[in-house]
């Protein structure tokens, strides 16, 4: 699907133009539009002409799948006709699942959304992301938790047909945030690049968002409307990216970085690919995808390319410098949460990997990602 992208240039013209017949708006935010005076000032402006914006937002990072059917009950009985998702990655999941069940059989609940085969709608939705990272807006994928475990939603219906590009929603993120989702945009366009899933197509959108974030780098965390505007693109690139690839090793193995050191997610996406590319350029003997070492090889110098180096090498070097550049601590992992880490990698995701790795390996990658 063709996204359109708007701006919020001459006071949101685009979006203006994107609510010409709506009648009812839902709403679905995060706490981030409480420092967005801009757009809530455009929101009350929509309301003041006559159209009605209900907005949702009882739901907390790695949302419930409950709260996903709150949301569609709201939908329902306000009788909304959009759906217009401001926030990070959370606000983006539940509002594409808002969607996606909206016109599903019943009322959600023991589950009953996750069972039933999910038709496609044509509910307009815009989504405008507030930090420069997940890509998630450009992603026909979600997370939501039922009775504890994790549910991958899948659907390319629930894309948002529009998205709103909006530099000033990123103004007021503090530094580290900033820093973390830089590298998880920047760990989507790397791992998307040497995935076993890659096409032409999926490349290229690797290669634009590794320059758009080395580009911008310097910008974004100034504070420029060029750096934020900049930043913002190049994560909605890797996102576009990943959409067709998925994620790799590195994505697989920081999650349970993130829940035991409590270290932001791109911050843990970081530690673990500025070792996995340096370690991938040693192994590409062990090459599983099918197209072969030679293209391996190849593909990893043109991800050091893209980043402004001579080969592979120096793109691994880089990534180094850029990490220790941004002074991200690394932690220190007992015996005990070492032998946790090694068993904590989803295989699901270690498939797209392109060089096998076993549960040794993992243990001794993870020795040295938190060396």
């Amino acid at each position: 699907m063709d996204q359109k992208v708007i701006t919020s240039e001459h006071h949101y013209q685009g979006l203006d133009e994107w609510t010409k017949g709506r009648k009812k708006i839902l709403l679905v935010c995060d706490d981030s539009i409480r420092f967005l005076p801009d757009i809530r000032e455009k929101l009350s402006e929509l309301g003041k002409a006559g159209i009605v914006i209900t907005e949702f937002s009882d739901f907390t990072p790695n949302p419930l799948y409950e709260s996903v059917v709150k949301g569609v009950r709201l939908f329902r009985s306000e009788a909304c006709d959009a759906i217009f998702a401001v926030g990070g990655g959370s606000a983006m999941d539940v509002a594409k699942c808002i969607k996606l069940y909206s016109n599903m059989e019943g009322d959600g609940e023991d589950g009953s959304f996750l069972r039933q085969k999910a038709e496609p709608n044509a509910i307009p939705f815009l989504a405008m992301p507030t930090t420069a990272g997940t890509g998630s807006e450009a992603t026909r994928y979600a997370v939501i938790y039922y009775e504890g475990n994790k549910q991958s939603v899948t659907s390319e219906s629930f894309i948002p047909e529009t998205v709103l590009m909006d530099p000033n929603a990123l103004k007021t993120l503090p530094v580290y945030q900033k820093k973390s989702t830089m590298m998880d945009a920047l760990c989507h366009a790397v791992e998307s690049f040497w995935s076993v899933n890659s096409t032409q197509e999926s490349r290229e959108y690797s290669r634009a968002a590794i320059r758009g974030v080395l580009e911008n780098m310097e910008g974004y965390l100034a504070g420029t409307p060029e750096g934020n505007a900049g930043m913002l693109m190049a994560a909605h690139t890797a996102g576009k990216a990943i959409n067709i690839t998925q994620t790799t090793a590195g994505h697989a193995m920081c999650y349970k970085i993130t829940s035991l050191f409590h270290a932001a997610h791109g911050h843990a996406a970081i530690l673990c690919d500025r070792v996995l590319f340096d370690w991938m350029i040693r192994n590409t003997g062990k090459c599983i995808d099918p197209r072969g070492e030679a293209y391996l090889k190849e593909t990893l110098d043109e991800i050091g390319r893209a980043m402004g180096c001579a080969d592979a090498e120096g793109g691994a070097a880089k990534l180094q410098e850029i990490f220790k550049g941004l002074e991200l601590p690394v932690p220190h992992a007992s015996g005990e949460e070492f032998e946790e880490l090694k068993t904590s990698v989803n295989p699901v995701r270690l498939k797209n990997h392109p060089i096998a790795l076993d549960i040794d390996t993992i243990d001794a990658l993870y020795h040295r990602i938190l060396q």
